[in-house]
């Protein structure tokens, strides 16, 4: 039987999964479409660098890895191209399955690159998926609409020994420890946004990233020189970041010490091996390994 922990996790799973039961979701596949428009090996550098410097290796030769929401599959891509022995994509959304197509076939159709369909919350889906050496879901599990269902269906993919990567949206917290409520702010955005997808697209988006550049100039960076270098950061593309930012809804967030704490506690042989904390609405980065290493 696994322990829970009461926490501020109990009142945001309710309410996200409450607006979770909402028709409006955001169309990551035609985003990513978009993204492979401007797709190059430079980007495709990018991401393995990526991938090697949290992961603290060379490559991945002879790993399997799993790209939970795999979006474009650049990070599949990545992995394939660092040696995998075995890479499993796959995405909830058809359009993403079809953009991770497009770069599999780039690739040259490999034998040892599968894609499917599926989600992360689908039990017996997840169940035939087997386990592996390097689970990897970045931004994806807190769109889900049931993140702690998801993360926790995640982790149970780790081989021993093995590698639990991802990325969530962080929660901030006001003076009182309270949510913040900028959160509330952006949960009506997006509901908006989604909702009312013309009107999203020719009035809420440019006004958005204007927004963000000026958020940006504030913090006294160059906004034309942080834009024309997004891609040196995961090989990503500012636009499409920023509209996955405006629409990527359902929306869900929790404090780094939350995730962790829910994480090990199901899986108490899990261990925080690595993190990239963020001070604001971004992403934390988490990487878990299940056991300690093996002795040589």
């Amino acid at each position: 039987m696994t322990r829970h922990i009461k926490t501020d996790l109990d009142v945001l799973g309710n309410e996200t999964r409450a607006a979770a039961s909402e028709p409006a979701a955001f169309p990551f596949g035609a985003n990513w479409r978009r993204f492979l428009e401007s797709f190059d090996e430079e980007r495709l550098s990018r991401a393995k660098d990526s991938l090697t410097e949290f992961l603290r290796v060379d490559d991945l030769e002879g790993k399997s890895f799993v790209d939970i929401g795999c979006g474009s599959g650049l990070f599949s891509y990545a992995a394939h191209e660092l040696g995998a022995a075995q890479v499993l994509s796959f995405d909830v959304d058809r359009a993403c399955v079809e953009c991770c197509t497009r770069l599999r076939a780039r690739a040259g159709n490999p034998d040892t690159w599968e894609i499917r369909e599926g989600s992360i919350l689908d039990e017996a889906f997840v169940f035939g998926l087997g386990r592996f050496d390097l689970v990897y879901s970045w931004g994806v599990l807190h769109h889900t609409g049931r993140m702690w269902d998801a993360i926790e269906k995640a982790a149970t993919l780790v081989k021993p020994q093995g590698l639990f990567y991802i990325a969530l949206y962080n929660r901030l917290l006001d003076r009182q420890g309270d949510t913040s409520l900028i959160h509330g702010f952006w949960t009506s955005v997006k509901r908006i946004y989604n909702a009312h997808p013309w009107f999203g697209r020719l009035g809420m988006e440019p006004l958005a990233m204007a927004a963000y550049l000026f958020l940006t100039a504030a913090r006294g960076q160059n906004p034309i020189r942080h834009v024309r270098s997004y891609k040196s950061d995961r090989g990503m593309d500012w636009h499409t970041d920023a509209r996955d930012w405006l629409g990527g809804y359902p929306y869900e967030f929790a404090t780094r010490d939350e995730v962790v704490s829910f994480v090990t506690s199901r899986f108490p042989d899990m261990v925080l091996v690595n993190l990239k904390p963020t001070t604001g609405r971004g992403l934390n980065w988490f990487l878990l390994r299940n056991g300690e290493p093996a002795e040589m």
